[in-house]
C-alpha cells in the first residue's frame, strides 16, 4: 500500500506534459511571427549561398581538389555582396530565440489561461518546461532544415559531395547554433516571467541584444584604448594588451559563437586567443581535427552552455514564486 502511495506521487504526468509541448509548437508554426522570421532567415541564408556559388564555388571545387574542407566555404565565404551563412545565423538568431519567448509568460497571465492551466492537477514547472522544449525543438528544426538546405542546394551546384569530416563539422556547428539561439529563447522567457506586459518583455530582450551587439564592443574600445601599446613597447605589454581585448568581450554571447563558429567551421584555426612568439615557434600550419577543434572552443561553449542554463535557472526560480490569480 505504501509502496503504491509513493509510486503515484513520484510518477510525473507524461501525457499532460506532451500535450503541453505539442500545443506551444502548434502555436509557433502557425503564428505570423514565426513564419515572417524563418522566412527572412531562409532568404538570407539562400542568398548568400546562391552569391556563393556564382563566384566561382565550381571552378573552387575543381583547382582546390586536395583541399578537403572546400565544402565549407558554402557557410563561411561570402563574395561581399551579402554576409556569408554563420554571419546571418549570427545575427538573426538571436531575433528569433526572443520572437520565440518574450510572451511565453505574460501574454497568457493577460489573457487568464495561465492560472486555468494550473487548476490542473500537473506541476506549476511543467508548463515552463513545456514552453522551453517547445522552443527549442522549433529552433532545431528551422536550424536543421537550413543547414540541410545549404548542403542539398551546394551539393547540387559543385557535383561533389562533403566528406565525412566536413559533414560532422557542418552538424556541430548547428548544434552550438542551437545552444545559441537557447540562449536567447531563455532570456526571453525569463523577462516573459518577470514582467507582465509581453512588450516590455520584447523589448528588453531587444535591449540586451543591441546592448551585447553594438554598445557593450564600444565601452571595450574605450577601456583597451587606454592601454594601448606603442610601437616601442615591450612584448610583454603587447601580450597583455592582447590578452585583455580577448578576455573583456568573453561574456559576449555574440563573440563566444563567432569563436566557435571560426574554430569549427575553419579547421585552418588553431588558436583563438592572443599567441607569444615562444608558442609559434614550431607550430606547423595544418588543420586540426574535428576532436582537437572541439577542445580548442570548449571554453566558449561551456561559456555558452552556463549562460543559457543561468537564464533557465532564474526563469524557473521567479516562476515558481510568482503568484497568478484569475482575472475574474
Amino acid at each position: 500500500m505504501d509502496k503504491s502511495i509513493g509510486k503515484n506521487k513520484s510518477s510525473f504526468p507524461w501525457e499532460p506534459f506532451k500535450a503541453m509541448v505539442q500545443k506551444e509548437i502548434t502555436d509557433h508554426i502557425r503564428n505570423w511571427r514565426f513564419i515572417i522570421l524563418f522566412a527572412i532567415i531562409s532568404l538570407a541564408c539562400m542568398g548568400t549561398l546562391f552569391s556563393t556559388l556564382n563566384d566561382g564555388m565550381k571552378t573552387l571545387a575543381a583547382d582546390n581538389a586536395e583541399n578537403s574542407f572546400f565544402f565549407l566555404n558554402l557557410f563561411t565565404k561570402s563574395d561581399g555582396t551579402l554576409p556569408s551563412y554563420f554571419v546571418f545565423v549570427g545575427f538573426l538568431g538571436p531575433l528569433f530565440g526572443i520572437s520565440l519567448g518574450f510572451d511565453a509568460i505574460s501574454s497568457e497571465q493577460n489573457k487568464g489561461t495561465l492560472s486555468r492551466v494550473l487548476a490542473q492537477p500537473i506541476p506549476r514547472d511543467s508548463i515552463l518546461n513545456a514552453k522551453f522544449l517547445a522552443g527549442i525543438i522549433v529552433i532545431s528544426v528551422m536550424l536543421f532544415s537550413l543547414t540541410f538546405l545549404v548542403l542539398g542546394t551546394g551539393l547540387i551546384a559543385v557535383g561533389i559531395p562533403p566528406s565525412a569530416e566536413e559533414f560532422m563539422r557542418i552538424m556541430v556547428y548547428t548544434f552550438f547554433s542551437i545552444i545559441y539561439v537557447s540562449f536567447w529563447l531563455n532570456l526571453s522567457i525569463l523577462f516573459s516571467v518577470r514582467f507582465k506586459q509581453p512588450a516590455t518583455s520584447a523589448l528588453s530582450g531587444i535591449a540586451v541584444w543591441l546592448f551585447f551587439t553594438i554598445f557593450y564592443p564600444l565601452i571595450v574600445n574605450m577601456i583597451v584604448k587606454g592601454y594601448e601599446p606603442t610601437k616601442y613597447a615591450s612584448p610583454k605589454a603587447i601580450h597583455f594588451y592582447e590578452n585583455l581585448k580577448f578576455y573583456l568581450v568573453q561574456i559576449i554571447p555574440n563573440e563566444l559563437f563567432d569563436e566557435i563558429t571560426s574554430a569549427i567551421l575553419m579547421p585552418s584555426v588553431r588558436s583563438l586567443g592572443p599567441l607569444t612568439m615562444e608558442q609559434l615557434q614550431g607550430a606547423i600550419p595544418t588543420s586540426l581535427p574535428l576532436g582537437q577543434s572541439i577542445l580548442l572552443v570548449w571554453p566558449q561553449f561551456t561559456g555558452l552552455l552556463a549562460l543559457t542554463l543561468l537564464c533557465f535557472l532564474f526563469s524557473y526560480l521567479v516562476f515558481m514564486k510568482r503568484e497568478i490569480r484569475s482575472r475574474g
